[in-house]
């Protein structure tokens, strides 16, 4: 026997007309797990107590600019009419790429400013970014987005969803792929996997934590995206995040191996925090 659930307030509390939006929870808890994690890492690592969280500091905002201006471009036609709705991102519309593009590139001028090894700091941060990001895809489960195309409830019901998900994936009548499952899934067992293989003495040298990153996100994001009814495109030619993926991934993979083989004196992992010290 079903339980009819209705489906859930994007808004989680309002105050008078102050809303505070799950989606905005969910995207914070993410991010504080996230901090919490690799700052423990880099502790154990011996770096400074507050170095997670100095870079985080600057790398959040610059990644959330980043993610929503990516997105609002490859939508300009829409934003170009609708310019008030550009900071809107409490109903979504961010781009995960463009956060990692624009987090990243503030990664590297907060490592070279502190005089960090980059490759040591995207070590440590990768499988909590993994981390966050499987928590985060709640927060476009709660605005019903991010999902695939039409599919029956009994196709649902043969995932073993439990009944909340199901009928969250009710929009207007019509059922759909729980493609933010699929992905938040991915990077949920891409977390644990990096965080065994990361822990194994003699095993990934400096730098490959965050290839290893890439080349699981990429891999997993470019046939999930597949799936996706909201997709940035590229005309009518190919999924922007498909193309960027299947990139990303490629050069992962000739980067790990032209390391593996021009430089196999590169540290590992558990090696990397003494020699970045000379």
């Amino acid at each position: 026997m079903n339980v009819l659930l209705s489906v859930i307030d994007p808004v989680a509390i309002s105050i008078g007309p102050i809303k505070i939006y799950w989606y905005g929870i969910i995207i914070a808890l993410a991010m504080l797990i996230g901090i919490s994690l690799a700052t423990k890492e880099a502790q154990k690592l011996g770096l400074e107590e507050d170095t997670v969280v100095d870079m985080a500091l600057w790398a959040i905002p610059i990644g959330f600019i980043g993610a929503r201006l990516y997105y609002v471009l490859f939508k300009w036609d829409y934003y170009i009419q609708n310019p008030s709705e550009i900071i809107a991102i409490w109903n979504g519309g961010i781009a995960i790429y463009g956060g990692l593009i624009a987090g990243g590139l503030a990664v590297y001028w907060f490592a070279k400013r502190k005089k960090m090894t980059l490759t040591l700091l995207l070590d440590i941060l990768a499988p909590s970014v993994l981390l966050a990001q499987s928590i985060g895809r709640w927060g476009n489960f709660i605005n019903q987005e991010a999902h695939g195309g039409a599919v029956s409830r009994q196709f649902l019901e043969t995932l073993y969803l439990p009944e909340f998900i199901i009928e969250q994936m009710n929009i207007n009548g019509t059922y759909y792929h729980p493609t933010f499952l699929y992905e938040s899934l991915w990077s949920l067992l891409g977390f644990i996997l990096l965080i065994i293989l990361r822990n194994q003495k003699g095993l990934l040298r400096r730098g490959e934590v965050a290839l290893s990153y890439v080349i699981w996100y990429s891999s997993g994001r470019f046939f999930i995206e597949g799936m996706r009814t909201d997709s940035l495109w590229i005309g009518d030619i190919m999924r922007v995040s498909q193309m960027l993926s299947l990139v990303l991934f490629i050069s992962a993979i000739i980067l790990l191996v032209y390391r593996r083989r021009d430089y196999p004196s590169k540290p590992f992992y558990s090696e990397s925090l003494k020699l970045s010290k000379k």
